[in-house]
């Protein structure tokens, strides 16, 4: 069994400027991502590598202790370059430098970085249990159900629920995630072939069983600040 762990850091935030590497709770950003990666590296014989554009960034990673000489292709440095395009770049790259195909990708999103390695160990044995499963991705109980207390325009201009059943209350409509953007696990043979959206047919979910978010807007880098500093979290990353 071999295993990539990637990191994708593009430059040029416009919500957050510079989020990747803006010091928080004592470190850049980047840093607890490279740490998470090497710790689940270590105890799972990974290998480790990141995808940037941005020089900048690439120092402060060395600074942390991941050295690269790859430098992300202008193509897959746009706004509108999909992350599947972009991570599919770095592993044949690294294959190519390396030798050798790996039969686990493990993505970890540095603007969300509140996971733990426990997290990590739980969804990778859930994930390689099932052979049928093209990949994993970390979510989070929805604060909102569609079944229940969301809705969208309808056909006739009025609007009704997202998804339609008779439920009278929230606890007792199906239950529903959220995407939290902290991990993905996923087999090489997503890769292989035309490009697969992220949830497919065969994609698998692990919930987090503690808080965790993206980082899109200033006030959510201020509150998970707030959390790091405060020791609020309630769990070690």
């Amino acid at each position: 069994m071999s295993l990539i762990i990637t990191l994708c850091a593009r430059g040029g935030s416009k919500g957050i400027p510079g989020k990747n590497i803006k010091p928080i709770a004592g470190q850049p950003l980047i840093a607890y991502s490279i740490n998470t990666a090497r710790r689940f590296a270590e105890a799972n014989g990974g290998h480790i590598a990141l995808s940037t554009d941005d020089p900048s960034i690439k120092e402060v990673a060395k600074q942390c202790g991941l050295v690269t000489e790859y430098l992300r292709p202008a193509h897959l440095a746009t706004d509108t370059a999909g992350k599947i395009e972009v991570i599919k770049g770095l592993l044949e790259y690294e294959e190519k430098q390396l030798g050798k195909k790996f039969d686990y990708i493990l993505d970890l999103d540095i603007t969300s970085p509140l996971r733990t390695v426990q997290d990590l160990e739980e969804a990778f044995k859930i994930f390689q249990a099932d052979s049928n499963a093209l990949n994993l991705f970390s979510v989070n109980v929805a604060g909102r159900n569609p079944y229940f207390n969301m809705v969208e325009k309808q056909d006739n201009g009025y609007y009704g629920l997202v998804k339609k059943g008779n439920f009278l209350t929230r606890q007792s409509a199906p239950a529903v995630y959220e995407l939290n953007a902290s991990f993905y696990f996923y087999r090489r043979s997503f890769f292989e072939g035309p490009v697969k959206p992220t949830i497919n047919e065969h994609s698998m979910i692990y919930p987090m069983p503690h808080i965790c978010f993206d980082l899109d807007e200033l006030h959510d880098f201020e509150f998970m600040a707030y959390l790091l500093e405060t020791k609020k979290l309630g769990f070690p990353i």
